[in-house]
């Protein structure tokens, strides 16, 4: 009862014109961090955190919040619209979300979109609200283990990612794990494979590898294909999902929910292998597994629902231990020092006014960003509808300018360019895009964490600390599931 009488005064401290005028405006500059190429959730919140200084910690904390929250989604609409993740984690909205757009239904996959990640917010903040510490404490128990077993079930979803191929699906996967390689050993300072050039020391940098292997290759293969693109752009339509298809895809929506908060919970993970998990579920759980890839509502739901969560659930360890959950949580921490607020228990005790607020807001934000969403839709279905000849150009801008604000170099944006070209090749011989990014973003966690648990003891310890075992088994099921579920499909199908 106490946690509902402190949720209450909350939302009665944010119900004034400033705060809402606040919240609104960090949901719009969220949504355009998202949309922008190279602008990650991480650095929306760093580039505002000195506009905050003047403010309240208040006001500070729920705009910072809001651009935090508003800036997963925002990624999820250039995904959907023109085959470009404006964030990591809206990779996985590529799949099934730009699929119905090359089907001419945009509208259908946009709403869903915006329709699973305020469901998606909304659970991870209550989630946030009620669990905060018991689930903080359990992500503490992550050591070296889970996180290599994490990256493990993290890879075996090659199985969700590929089209029927697993080969090819796993060679892509080993081209972004081989990739991960350049640049130096975390452990030894070495430097591996840069071949002399002093911008590898640091490795590939992952926007540009992002941009590259889905915008670039996907202009490359519409100008080889002009006449497939012209045929698909005559039936653009805005129609939104209906109330029934939404609603017949429920269990999507709270599994990718749940699922996404609890990874968001565990230091590290974020919201790219939450959406990646959550997709691979969402396809294992469903009755039409074989639409997924294809332009299924569920996929797109799934990304959605789980990106959002996973926000909450990266609050959980920086709001009670003051540990970051995400990149986006730890410029999250600067600012709560800076504004004299100490994250940890004491926070709770000392400013439970400022934290339910903050609780209260998050609430308002993902109905603020619904409704924004919902009517800029519109908006980015007739930015679809145009010309390709005007679109691709526009899309190599901004994929250029994505590239290179990430560092300042033009190497970024030739890097874009040589990965633009890689996913060209790799698309126009059936091979999967996807796994690439999945080996580039999984590869380091489970290389030094491998490495880092060797050092704790010898093999076993993969196999005597429960979470670990539990997740390596669970990998093994996902990664073989598909593969055993299609022999007895065809075995039944002989049958009959």
């Amino acid at each position: 009862m106490e946690i509902f009488t402190h949720l209450a005064d909350g939302f009665g401290n944010i119900f004034d014109l400033t705060s809402l005028f606040i919240i609104a405006a960090g949901v719009i500059m969220g949504i355009l961090v998202g949309v922008l190429p190279g602008l990650s959730p991480a650095m929306g919140v760093a580039l505002l955190v000195p506009f905050s200084y003047g403010m309240s910690p208040l006001n500070a904390l729920i705009l910072l919040a809001a651009v935090y929250s508003a800036a997963n989604y925002g990624g999820t609409i250039t995904a959907i619209a023109i085959n470009t993740p404006g964030t990591p984690s809206a990779i996985v909205s590529t799949f099934d979300g730009y699929a119905l757009t090359k089907q001419g239904q945009p509208g259908r996959a946009l709403g869903a979109s915006v329709m699973a990640s305020t469901v998606g917010g909304i659970l991870g903040t209550v989630v946030l609200v009620f669990f905060s510490v018991p689930l903080a404490k359990a992500a503490l128990s992550f050591g070296p283990p889970e996180y290599f077993a994490l990256a493990v079930f993290g890879l075996t979803i090659i199985s969700s990612l590929s089209t029927g191929n697993y080969i090819k699906a796993f060679i892509a996967t080993l081209i972004g794990l081989l990739l991960n390689t350049v640049g130096m050993d975390p452990f030894t300072g070495y430097l591996r494979f840069t071949f002399g050039i002093p911008e590898l020391a640091d490795g590939f940098s992952f926007i540009p590898a992002l941009i590259g292997l889905f915008a670039l290759s996907e202009i490359f293969l519409s100008i080889e294909r002009s006449d497939t693109v012209k045929e698909v752009l005559k039936k653009v339509s805005g129609k939104m999902p209906r109330f029934s298809e939404m609603w017949k895809i429920k269990r999507a929506v709270l599994q990718s929910s749940v699922l996404g908060t609890l990874i968001g919970v565990v230091p590290g993970a974020g919201a790219t292998i939450a959406a990646f998990i959550a997709y691979n579920e969402a396809k294992r759980s469903s009755k039409n597994p074989d639409q997924f890839g294809k332009g299924a509502l569920e996929g797109v739901a799934a990304s959605g629902a789980a990106t959002s969560g996973s926000v909450g659930g990266a609050l959980v360890p920086l709001l009670t231990l003051g540990i970051p959950g995400s990149a986006a949580t730890a410029v999250l921490i600067g600012a709560l020092i800076m504004h004299g607020l100490t994250p940890g228990p004491e926070l709770f005790k000392d400013k439970a006014i400022i934290v339910y607020s903050l609780f209260a807001s998050l609430f308002v934000a993902y109905f603020v960003m619904f409704f924004l969403g919902m009517a800029g839709n519109q908006l980015w279905i007739k930015i679809i509808a145009a010309p390709k000849a005007v679109l691709n150009p526009i899309i190599l801008a901004i994929a250029f300018i994505g590239s290179y604000s990430v560092g300042n170099s033009m190497f970024d944006v030739w890097s874009c360019l040589g990965f633009g070209v890689l996913g060209w090749l790799l698309r126009r011989y059936d091979f999967p895009t996807a796994p690439v990014i999945l080996g580039l973003i999984l590869g380091f966690l489970a290389e030094t964490n491998f490495r880092r648990a060797l050092l704790m003891g010898d093999w076993n310890i993969f196999f005597t600390r429960p979470v670990s075992l539990i997740m390596l088994i669970l990998a093994a099921l996902s990664l073989f599931w598909p593969i055993i579920s299609a022999y007895w499909k065809k075995r039944k199908e002989v049958m009959e």
